[in-house]
């Protein structure tokens, strides 16, 4: 039987208890219905991970002792960072929970001029909040025990000037001539930007390329925002990371 992961956002130390988070305790004790003696896996979404036994169940909380560290699945050598035009509906959900499963190390919503949803203040911070339950909630079934950071939606212009986005920037452009093959990825950081729906303006491509991002195709189909980045994570991942 599959031992079940479960991310517990603090620090974990060997012959400790912790009570794990609601959410978490009844996917526990009323889904998988485990009794005390079970045994688990908990990772702090930082890259640890420990052994852990069941303790107990009671009243909606479920108590674990935390055992001897296990090595954790290594993380692909490709680190992309992922500016993805926010989507509407449950289409953001999927891309961000995939984009977990196929190794993305950063996820970063951009609000542009064709963006559908609108979100600023206390809407744009529980999206926030509920990207990153979903990006937990991936890294938890995938075996990855770092959980990427999803940040809050911003404007380009903002996404553009943040420090920490790679110097290797590739814009997703259907009449651009380059592919992923050949592809400058020796130091193993690069930021993929895809528009959303109905795609980037031309003043936000002309501001992308002035940004340094350099066009990418990925082949004769349009494909649909939801579709294209995780599209190019995984044909990346495949020539630069650990897929295949």
């Amino acid at each position: 039987m599959r031992i079940p992961r479960i991310h517990v956002p603090a620090p974990l130390a060997e012959g400790t208890e912790v009570v794990l988070p609601p959410a978490a305790a009844r996917h526990v004790a009323q889904v998988l219905r485990l009794r005390a003696g079970a045994r688990l896996r908990l990772f702090d979404g930082a890259g640890r991970e420990h052994a852990a036994e069941l303790l107990e169940t009671r009243r909606g909380e479920a108590r674990v002792r935390v055992l001897a560290p296990v090595a954790p699945r290594p993380e692909s050598p490709l680190a992309v960072t992922l500016l993805q035009g926010v989507c509407k509906g449950e289409r953001m959900d999927l891309v961000v929970q995939k984009a977990v499963e196929l190794g993305a190390a950063r996820i970063v919503p951009v609000l542009t001029a064709r963006s559908v949803p609108r979100l600023d203040g206390a809407r744009a911070a529980r999206r926030r909040a509920r990207w990153q339950g979903v990006a937990a909630a991936a890294a938890e079934q995938c075996g990855r025990a770092v959980v990427p950071e999803v940040t809050a939606p911003r404007p380009l212009a903002e996404a553009f000037a943040d420090p920490a986005l790679p110097g290797r920037r590739y814009l997703l452009d259907p009449d651009a001539r380059q592919g992923p093959r050949g592809l400058d990825a020796q130091d193993g950081h690069l930021a993929l930007l895809v528009g959303p729906e109905g795609g980037l303006t031309e003043g936000e491509r002309a501001a992308a390329r002035a940004a340094g991002f350099t066009g990418l195709r990925l082949g004769p189909r349009i494909l649909r925002t939801e579709t294209a980045g995780l599209a190019a994570l995984a044909a990346l991942q495949a020539l630069y990371g650990d897929l295949g």
